[in-house]
């Protein structure tokens, strides 16, 4: 491209190669890029910055990447060109709330509050997607009083990253209140609020509040997408309602609807989780014939489960089944089939672990999440 005659060097176009490369893991290729854009004559500007800042985000090595990151904020600061802008404080502060760093999350909320840059929807909401998949509640809610003291009002977004929170704990009279506060507001659920609350009823094994839930969804007139279904087939599933579970499978198949392989993955795990393992290997023969192709996350499903429960002669088969379609399996493959077997440490967030019903207790805190 550099070689054609309409070339001429263009902070945006190098700013969107970083942010490919970051994308694909290169991170020493958009290094390159930042190198080679400054010796082309260009000069840096914040969007290249938080390009690089991503890129770095996208390795392995989490804890280099957050020491570079901020590295690069603040050689920002000192740079008139570069000052750090909203999407790099929004950058930062959902990489150290994943990072599970709350004091440099605080520091940068008060540094943030002490420029002239005002937080928006997606600052906020950005943290506390970040603090909630870490199981963080205590951190969330002190998030969403710094919104609503910031005047920020919440969106849909919002409401949804509590719902799926809130649920994932089990903390499902907040999660009902976060409900009910959506339903008086000016925005409206989406299917990814239903599609959430139903799945997280479901490993609760509270199937009734989970049908509730879907009643009135259709009640409301929405239409059920294929991770609607999926959530009920396991919702069904950690109910001991196997049946019922394939009576929604089966209706997608004659449907004529096209397949999705988490959908035949879902039914899968259903078997799986409740110990059915032969009937899952009859439906993995009859994918073919149901117009679904199993990809690598259906063998890494089964494999797990098949090792788990020492079932040798599917496990067997199943290899066979990879070598045949070409599927050739990773280290990660192993580990976590080994992590199945018992031989690691079970994942906290693994299905054994949320299918006990009982409800965490969620901690006490002082925000009023009714009126979010």
């Amino acid at each position: 491209m550099q070689k054609q005659r309409w070339y001429f060097a263009d902070n945006g176009v190098y700013s969107k190669l970083i942010t490919v490369m970051g994308k694909k893991g290169q991170t020493r290729m958009a290094m390159w890029l930042f190198t080679e854009m400054r010796n082309s004559g260009c000069q840096p500007d914040a969007s290249v910055y938080n390009a690089l800042i991503t890129a770095h985000f996208h390795s392995r090595d989490k804890a280099k990447a957050l020491d570079k990151a901020l590295g690069y904020f603040n050689k920002m600061k000192g740079m008139e060109r570069c000052k750090p802008n909203i999407v790099t404080y929004n950058i930062l502060l959902r990489a150290f709330a994943q990072a599970r760093n709350v004091d440099q999350v605080n520091a940068l909320f008060k540094d943030l509050a002490e420029s002239s840059i005002a937080p928006d929807i997606y600052t906020f909401n950005g943290v506390m997607d970040a603090f909630g998949k870490n199981g963080m509640i205590k951190e969330m809610e002190s998030v969403l009083s710094r919104m609503k003291s910031n005047q920020c009002k919440p969106d849909i977004i919002t409401f949804n990253v509590l719902i799926d929170s809130y649920g994932k704990r089990q903390a499902f009279d907040k999660m009902e209140q976060v409900f009910k506060s959506l339903l008086r507001s000016k925005e409206k659920p989406t299917l990814p609020t239903f599609n959430s609350m139903i799945i997280n009823y479901g490993k609760a094994r509270l199937k009734e509040r989970a049908e509730t839930i879907f009643k009135r969804m259709t009640d409301m007139k929405y239409t059920p997408s294929f991770i609607t279904y999926e959530s009920l087939i396991m919702m069904y599933g950690f109910c001991d309602r196997v049946s019922r579970a394939r009576e929604i499978f089966d209706g997608i198949v004659d449907s004529g609807k096209e397949m999705k392989v988490s959908t035949l993955n879902a039914m899968l795990e259903v078997y799986c989780i409740n110990g059915l393992h032969m009937e899952a290997d009859r439906l993995f023969d009859d994918a073919n014939n149901m117009r679904v192709i199993p990809d690598s996350s259906t063998y890494k499903l089964l494999y797990k489960a098949y090792t788990k429960a020492n079932m040798k002669d599917l496990v067997q088969k199943l290899v066979k089944q990879m070598e045949k379609d070409g599927i050739v399996p990773n280290k990660r493959f192993f580990l976590e089939a080994l992590e199945a077997f018992g031989s690691l440490p079970a994942s906290p967030n693994s299905v054994s672990s949320s299918r006990s019903g009982k409800p965490e207790n969620s901690a006490k805190t002082e925000v009023d999440v009714v009126n979010v």
